[in-house]
């Protein structure tokens, strides 16, 4: 539940966009950031399992550090990818990643979860 402390959500999506606008190792098309997951919606630039290791490797050192737990395990392991095939099965994932807050209780509407790419402050 380490991703529910706001300084560890902040240095996730901090990353996500990074990964996106500087290395350019993705188009960045929706995120959420919940207490125990995250969701990313993203098109690959480069090998998959390469940017994966280098988006976990640098926020796990990041958020270790913040938590006093450095050179500790901070993500499991795995991961999970689908491969989206068509502009309809699009839009339902990325709804599907902007309303995770909503399906969980946390807010009323995407918009207001400040972890998410669907954010929107005082809207």
């Amino acid at each position: 539940m380490w991703l529910k402390d706001p300084r560890i959500a902040a240095l996730v999506i901090k990353a996500l966009e990074r990964g996106a606008s500087v290395l350019q190792h993705y188009d960045l098309h929706a995120y959420v950031v919940m207490a125990n997951h995250v969701h990313v919606l993203l098109t690959p630039k480069i090998e998959v399992r390469r940017l994966t290791k280098a988006l976990k490797g640098a926020t796990a050192r990041a958020a270790n550090e913040i938590l006093s737990r450095t050179g500790e395990y901070f993500w499991q392991d795995e991961s999970f990818d689908h491969w989206v095939r068509s502009e309809a099965q699009f839009a339902k994932v990325k709804g599907y990643i902007e309303r995770n807050p909503v399906a969980a209780g946390l807010v009323t509407r995407p918009e207001d979860w400040p972890w998410s790419s669907a954010y929107r402050p005082n809207s």
